[in-house]
């Protein structure tokens, strides 16, 4: 698989960003070392619950590896993101495994920063070919994976059944937008939102699912010969219909809110429904997080004129070509990835905290079935439905749904989406808020130099 683009180097403005970062958050960034061995892999990672459990469990891996020491350096998602992409883009070498999502693969890739994994991956005890086929293809370049996925990600429709049932509404497997809104309408009241969805900017919060909305629409961000359409007519009617819809039966503080906040908001019992990642159900089905646990429906994500609508994410392990022992590193990474590990959380920390979306085997785990019997089958169906190459009515020049795969698109993205929240708060109209974003659209692709 290729991203179509032309090799690219690291975008000014997230060198510049990543050196202040490196400045202001090297200290106390570290986790825990584990293990006493000679060998050091050290493990960039997001902070989120899932990349926890590693660290509680890599008392297993230094069993097995008691030549090796992990060392973990656990940070927020932004600061992640700028603070490996300075690293490896000046070939600085601090990090042996990168914790990097399918829009970083095929850029980094194709600069030449990661390492292919198939020859590792080749053993068959690691069976690569249990790896999602969707998900291994976001993950891959030129036909080679170079990112081991963690979990993988789509999106769908969760929805109280409790008050659909109440109201006398019956939700559809395979939702509308237009349905959607009738039923957000009709379950709003003073208690309860009639959806909830995210609106604080930012490329991986509102414009994710705004994307797939635009992209069922009919909508695009820019054709074949990169010439943009953030201002025709099916991106305005996508638009329109999601600013409408938060606007008048979505959650208080909307442009605020981001994924945490609505999967607060839900798991609270304050939303009717919630469009969002496919990972949220996990938290909503846990006793511990949730009010309304076993009152959430699944279906999958609302379309307009394409058959599916769905994105895909997933978190994945890759080993930097800086890496001064990249063969410890696939050491741990192919443990951390393993169906192996699969099973060790499930039995550890419970089945539900299993990592979903990534390993077809996941799904045939009788346990694993039990524990996410609400909502396994909808997240796998959603990731196996999804076209990464073309997911909406036209071509694109690049691989990838919520996101226009170019290194540009960080700064592109998060600009846009402060235009369209801007719109979500009642400051400007959508109209408003596309022209401006269609001039931020054009002048990308020429300062990018994508077309002549």
């Amino acid at each position: 698989m290729s991203t179509r683009t032309p090799p690219r180097g690291l975008p000014l403005t997230a060198a510049a960003t990543g050196l202040v970062l490196m400045a202001t958050a090297c200290a106390g960034a570290g986790g825990e070392a584990s293990g006493g061995g000679e060998r050091v892999v050290t493990v960039a990672t997001v902070a989120n619950p899932q990349m926890e459990d590693i660290e509680s469990l890599i008392g297993e891996f230094n069993d097995q590896h008691d030549d090796i020491t992990v060392e973990f350096v656990v940070l927020p998602e932004n600061q992640l993101r700028d603070r490996v992409t300075q690293d490896i883009a000046t070939q600085s070498g601090q990090y042996d495994v990168v914790t990097v999502g399918t829009y970083e693969v095929p850029i980094w890739a194709e600069n030449g920063w990661l390492l292919g994994l198939d020859e590792y991956a080749a053993d068959p005890e690691y069976d690569i070919d249990d790896i999602i086929p969707t998900v291994r293809s976001a993950l891959s370049y030129d036909d080679q994976m170079y990112g081991a996925p963690f979990y993988g990600e789509s999106s769908f429709l969760m929805y109280r059944t409790d008050l659909f049932e109440e109201a006398g509404l019956e939700m559809p497997d395979q939702p509308t937008w237009e349905e959607v809104a009738g039923f957000a309408a009709e379950l709003d009241d003073s208690d309860t939102a009639g959806i909830c969805l995210r609106g604080v900017p930012g490329w991986g919060e509102l414009l994710a699912p705004l994307n797939t909305v635009i992209l069922t629409h009919g909508g695009q961000w820019y054709d074949e010969e990169w010439n943009a359409h953030l201002d025709s007519p099916e991106v305005q009617e996508a638009v329109q219909t999601y600013v409408d819809l938060v606007r008048d039966h979505g959650q208080a503080g909307a442009p605020n809110a981001g994924f945490t906040e609505c999967l607060t908001t839900m798991a609270q019992g304050d939303a009717a429904m919630f469009y969002d990642s496919t990972v949220a159900a996990g938290n909503l089905e846990d006793p511990e997080s949730s009010s309304v646990v076993g009152d959430i429906g699944y279906v999958a994500a609302p379309v307009a004129e394409t058959d599916h609508a769905g994105w895909l994410w997933a978190w994945a392990l890759s080993i930097p070509s800086t890496s001064t022992d990249p063969e410890a590193a696939w050491e741990f990474v192919s443990w951390a990835t393993s169906k192996e590990y699969h099973r060790l959380v499930g039995e550890e920390l419970g089945w539900e905290r299993v990592p979903p979306g990534a390993r077809v085997s996941t799904y045939d785990i009788p346990e694993y079935q039990e524990a996410a019997a609400a909502f396994a089958g909808p997240t796998f169906e959603a990731i196996e439905n999804v076209d990464v190459e073309q997911p909406g009515l036209h071509p694109q020049p690049w691989t990838g749904v919520q996101y226009v795969a170019i290194p540009e698109f960080q700064d592109l993205g998060t600009r846009v989406s402060q235009e369209i929240s801007a719109a979500i708060a009642g400051q400007q109209s959508v109209e408003e808020a596309l022209a401006t974003s269609q001039e931020y659209a054009e002048e990308t692709a020429e300062s990018g130099g994508y077309r002549d």
